[in-house]
């Protein structure tokens, strides 16, 4: 397992919510000597400095100052997602069925159902507690750690059409079970009497909570020369670890390099820690006057800058290979993909992927580049939104994958070293 593969699954491990992804990215941040700064205050940046900042529990910003900023300093911004499609839990979860315990649920994003059938699966999320402010209530992160769901099948012999596909309700076929009712359990408090009891409380102190199923099985190496991984949340955690490795790795000495790490992609972006907010144009007005540098260095400080959108991109299937367009396609194990569409849901200028080819060349980058059928539409990305924000050069950009959005993913091993690449000469540049 190659070093960036291994760090990738210890990083997927712990990051098994938005909460967690940011806790875990706050924890390298801090081990690499960066500078944790609130939100809220007035900050005074040193030129040379590492800072971070957490607006909300699942947004994180981190920037570095250049050693020699000077008058003018242009922006490099690379962004990614926390968030990643799954299953919430509802406020009053509890659900008993001829004995069967089972949790309510709504879907989040746009998962693929059926593979989250007849899999180990956990809980991860936040929850509040009481506190003496009720302005600020007393917030603690959750993690099962262990399986403690599943969503079983029905079985072929009972629904003899299953393989000829079935349509799975989100309110009725997919509630998962926990356990089965005996005398110990309240039939009303199960899930309350279970949370409380981890967290040590009592269940009048549970206010609320947010709480996500994730499919807890482990990452693996998959292949007869160990040429692909399969795992959960590789959407977007593929891009998480190498934003936090190319800001880590940065040597920065002219300009303002910020990583952006949002929540609520696979939803559309459209909240306060989202990436179609004013939150960004908040804090990079902060980062420039906190250099002593006022609004108007900013603006003009756009027309040179340039961010990259890393988020994964679609590979071409081997059983299904006309759903990709004739010549534009991408392969597992090929390197970075550049995600160009003219109708702009991929953000993208011609000048701005022929600086980033010119930085894969520079730097010995594997890349390829994606266009999707012209008779067939894709999601939308961070970098359309963003970009409508902070008006700057932008490229998506992001790893291939099979199996987009399932319970489990697929990429190809050599291709995560290609984008921690890219992302590193990105800022170096």
């Amino acid at each position: 397992m190659n070093v960036a593969i291994t760090s990738l699954k210890e990083f997927i491990e712990e990051a098994t919510s938005p909460y967690h992804v940011v806790a875990k990215s706050k924890q390298v941040l801090d081990a690499e000597g960066f500078t944790e700064l609130p939100f809220g205050s007035a900050w005074s940046l040193e030129s040379g400095g590492r800072y971070y900042t957490i607006p909300y529990g699942t947004t994180l910003y981190a920037f570095t100052i250049g050693s020699e900023p000077g008058n003018q300093p242009s922006l490099r911004i690379a962004t990614a997602h926390t968030d990643h499609p799954c299953f919430h839990i509802k406020p009053f979860p509890e659900m008993n069925e001829h004995g069967y315990l089972k949790i309510n649920t709504e879907t989040y994003g746009g998962p693929i159902l059926n593979t989250w059938l007849d899999r180990p699966l956990s809980v991860a999320g936040k929850v509040c507690l009481k506190s003496d402010c009720v302005m600020n209530p007393e917030t603690v992160l959750f993690d099962a750690r262990l399986p403690l769901l599943t969503i079983p099948n029905l079985a072929i012999h009972i629904n003899r059409e299953i393989n000829k596909g079935v349509e799975l309700n989100k309110q009725t076929d997919l509630a998962p079970i926990i356990g089965m009712m005996n005398e110990t359990l309240n039939n009303k408090n199960f899930f309350m009497e279970y949370l409380a009891k981890e967290l040590q409380v009592e269940i009048s102190d549970i206010l609320d909570f947010d709480l996500c199923i994730y499919n807890c099985e482990y990452p693996a190496l998959i292949g007869l020369n160990q040429e692909f991984f399969q795992s959960p949340r590789l959407d977007n955690l593929t891009s998480v670890t190498a934003c936090l490795k190319g800001i880590i790795n940065d040597e920065n000495k002219n300009n303002i390099h910020v990583i952006a790490l949002y929540d609520n992609e696979e939803i559309g972006s459209r909240t306060k820690q989202g990436a179609d907010s004013s939150i960004t144009s908040i804090l990079l007005e902060k980062i420039y006057t906190g250099i002593g540098h006022g609004r108007t260095s900013l603006y003009s400080a756009y027309l040179n800058s340039m961010a990259l959108s890393v988020d994964v991109a679609h590979c071409l299937h081997p059983n299904y290979v006309g759903k990709n367009d004739p010549t534009s396609f991408c392969e597992l194990g090929k390197g970075v993909v550049f995600k160009l569409d003219s109708n702009q849901k991929y953000a993208y200028d011609t000048e701005a992927v022929a600086i980033l080819e010119q930085i894969c060349q520079a730097h010995d980058v594997k890349y390829q580049k994606f266009v999707n059928r012209s008779d067939m539409t894709s999601g939308s990305t961070l970098g359309s939104i963003l970009s409508s924000w902070i008006p700057v050069k932008t490229v998506d950009i992001g790893i291939p994958l099979l199996a987009m959005h399932s319970a489990k993913e697929l990429m190809g091993t050599k291709d995560q070293s290609e984008l921690e690449k890219i992302i590193d000469s990105f800022f170096k540049e």
